[in-house]
């Protein structure tokens, strides 16, 4: 059975909030991505929705699942430097609300430590074409901090060949 792979980079600095609420990491399109054979990340949806500018839309963060199956999950995140004192990440089934609803899953908090804060993180879970994957992150800081680097990958391993 063919593997299928998408694998996301994020290689400029992009500001998060502190307003209590987890927020989708947005990616680039394109020649800027790393792989995306399969079409799962595409500025037009599946859903219909063609997304104007990845680094406003939230959508710019999703993974359309190209196959029904067993989904392997992993992500990077390099913090800058800041004034927080945990930093929080999970993984999210439908984030925005457009086909079964929210659903997250392997949220971890960790403490700051001197210098940037990077983590990696590796989840598994079925996906399905439908419901559209995505990494978020939150932190405590009282003011908007920056991730300076990130990376979001899926790699599926179909129940059946397509």
């Amino acid at each position: 059975m063919t593997v299928h792979i998408c694998s996301l980079i994020l290689e400029e600095p992009q500001t998060i909030p502190d307003d209590g609420n987890y927020h989708v990491v947005r990616f680039p399109f394109g020649l800027a991505e790393s792989y995306d054979d399969q079409g799962m990340h595409q500025l037009a949806q599946p859903d219909g929705h063609r997304i104007a500018n990845w680094r406003t839309s939230d959508r710019a963060g999703l993974i359309w699942p190209a196959a029904e199956g067993w989904g392997s999950l992993t992500a990077i995140v390099h913090w800058e430097d800041g004034q927080y004192t945990e930093l929080r990440d999970r993984y999210e089934r439908d984030p925005l609300n457009l086909s079964t609803g929210a659903d997250s899953t392997a949220t971890d908090h960790r403490a700051r430590t001197p210098g940037i804060n990077p983590f990696t993180k590796h989840h598994e879970l079925f996906v399905h074409p439908a419901t559209p994957l995505a990494f978020k992150v939150a932190h405590n800081s009282g003011s908007p901090e920056r991730i300076i680097h990130a990376q979001f990958k899926l790699a599926i391993h179909p129940v059946k060949e397509a």
